[in-house]
């Protein structure tokens, strides 16, 4: 393909990523097609000789985006929604139009710099402190591949640290501490490093949030039997209710073990805090004095596209120390004089992409103003769909709702847990099968529950109640099934 040839593609993928956008809410959710559908429409090998792009372009139109789950579209109330604005698209467009992998400096300075300032103002929009600057040239912020590589990241920084205070220590006493609502991140984060994970529990009273007294207790009981907690993963909006974990009560159990790292998972709900009304909320004040590091996900609630995570620790040397790895053939006169960041020491990796830019298209873009007013929407539209919710003699609320995350399960009557686990689970069975919506499951504690969360930039009020009157049709109708007693050779 030359110059023109990329030209003449490029405009016909803009305009049928355009007519994609047009037509998205009049398709299905969900695709329609089994596993394995497409290994028989491809071929087993590569083609010998090349073939022409437009067979090509029109073959992604055919085979691949009749087998996509269109996580833009305004009825997707599954997991987290993901983000995909037009300047994010163009962001990456021009991003890898020029190929960087930025590993240092001089790789590419923009590349770099670019990076520094969209992590100072996306700290600054969500009210974090100077101390997480980098500009503070102590603390600082980058740019990470997803939630999971940052809390590995912190992992990884908290045990060079204890080790470097605490030299004799053997590996197999170190111990992180997550809940059994942290996600799955905390865990894998242990089984990477061939440490062990201590799950502390949570409490329905508590709204599944991590208390103060918890912890403590974990840290005596681990401290008689000589273990040596490292790192705490606390959590601002878990992924199964929302719940926030009791960051003031957490800090003053933490004062009293200066030893004890501490990384705050906002990968949902962080994005929050651009909003100073949910600011106390997620206890701002208390990331603010005593997080090691915090990390959300722009790419989730965020607006910027796929992939955004990121990361701000409180000393750089925190990450550098565990993670500096500087061969002769990597070494520069700017990074030997320190007069610059080397993004490669930030994280685990050696080459990253250019990701700051659609940061920076996506921030000037919106502003401000349009950035809080997304976050805004999204909780109006999860309000509403609680009020009708409320109004239901059988659709309850689990825990409260979490931002734009509602967690509801059907209880028409008094029964057992088994035997409206067993209800819901029929009613859950019902909704996956249908195309037009897609929700999500998940147990708190035992209590199995359907989660619907709001987030997508296209999703209207429309959207928030034709949603419900689907869930409250497949509500009827399972019920109405499980009333009917089953009848087996004339016996009930």
């Amino acid at each position: 393909m030359d110059i023109e040839q990329f030209r003449k593609a490029g405009y016909q993928a803009i305009d049928r990523i355009c007519e994609y956008y047009y037509s998205l809410q009049d398709k299905p959710v969900l695709p329609s097609v089994e596993p394995g559908y497409l290994q028989s429409l491809v071929p087993s090998s590569a083609p010998q000789s090349g073939e022409d792009f437009q067979i090509i372009a029109d073959d992604y139109q055919k085979l691949i985006v009749p087998g996509l789950t269109h996580w833009t579209h305004p009825s997707f109330f599954a997991y987290f929604p993901t983000s995909c604005t037009f300047e994010g698209i163009l962001g990456d467009l021009y991003s890898t139009a020029v190929v960087n992998p930025g590993f240092n400096w001089a790789a590419s300075p923009a590349c770099t710099e670019l990076e520094m300032i969209v992590m100072d103002w996306s700290a600054k929009l969500l009210g974090l402190s100077p101390d997480f600057l980098n500009t503070s040239g102590i603390g600082g912020g980058c740019i990470q591949v997803t939630a999971s590589d940052s809390a590995l990241i912190a992992c990884v920084a908290a045990r060079s640290s204890y080790q470097r205070m605490h030299p004799d220590t053997k590996m197999e006493d170190l111990v992180l501490y997550a809940t059994s609502q942290t996600h799955s991140l905390g865990v894998k984060a242990a089984m990477v490093l061939g440490l062990s994970c201590r799950i502390l529990p949570v409490k329905e009273e508590d709204n599944f949030s991590l208390r103060g007294h918890t912890l403590r207790t974990a840290l005596e009981e681990d401290a008689q039997l000589g273990k040596k907690p490292f790192i705490l993963i606390v959590t601002v909006g878990t992924t199964s209710s929302g719940a926030i974990d009791n960051l003031p009560e957490i800090k003053q159990v933490v004062k009293e073990h200066p030893y004890l790292r501490v990384h705050v998972d906002a990968a949902w709900a962080g994005v929050a805090l651009s909003c100073p009304e949910y600011r106390q909320d997620c206890f701002l004040d208390e990331i603010n004095e005593f997080a090691d590091s915090f990390c959300t996900n722009f790419h989730k609630w965020g607006l910027i596209n796929f992939d955004a995570s990121t990361l701000w620790v409180r000393d750089r040397k925190y990450l550098t120390e565990a993670l500096d790895i500087t061969p002769p053939f990597l070494r520069t006169k700017q990074g030997d004089a320190g007069t610059v960041i080397d993004y490669r020491n930030w994280h685990l990796a050696l080459g990253r992409r250019f990701r700051s830019l659609k940061f920076w298209f996506v921030l000037r873009s919106f502003g401000v103003s349009g950035f809080q007013a997304h976050i805004r929407k999204g909780i109006a539209l999860n309000r509403i769909f609680v009020s009708l919710v409320e109004k239901s003699p059988v659709i309850k609320l689990v825990t409260p709702p979490s931002f734009t995350l509602s967690v509801f399960r059907l209880c028409p009557r008094e029964g057992g847990l088994a035997e409206l686990n067993n209800l819901n689970r029929m009613f859950f069975a019902r909704i996956s099968a249908r195309t037009d919506i897609y929700l999500t499951q998940t147990m708190l504690n035992d209590v199995y529950c359907v989660r619907f969360a709001v987030g997508a930039a296209l999703t209207e009020e429309a959207h928030i109640r034709k949603a419900y009157e689907v869930i409250e049709k497949e509500a009827e109708l399972v019920i109405e099934a499980w009333k009917v007693p089953e009848v087996v050779d004339g016996v009930v």
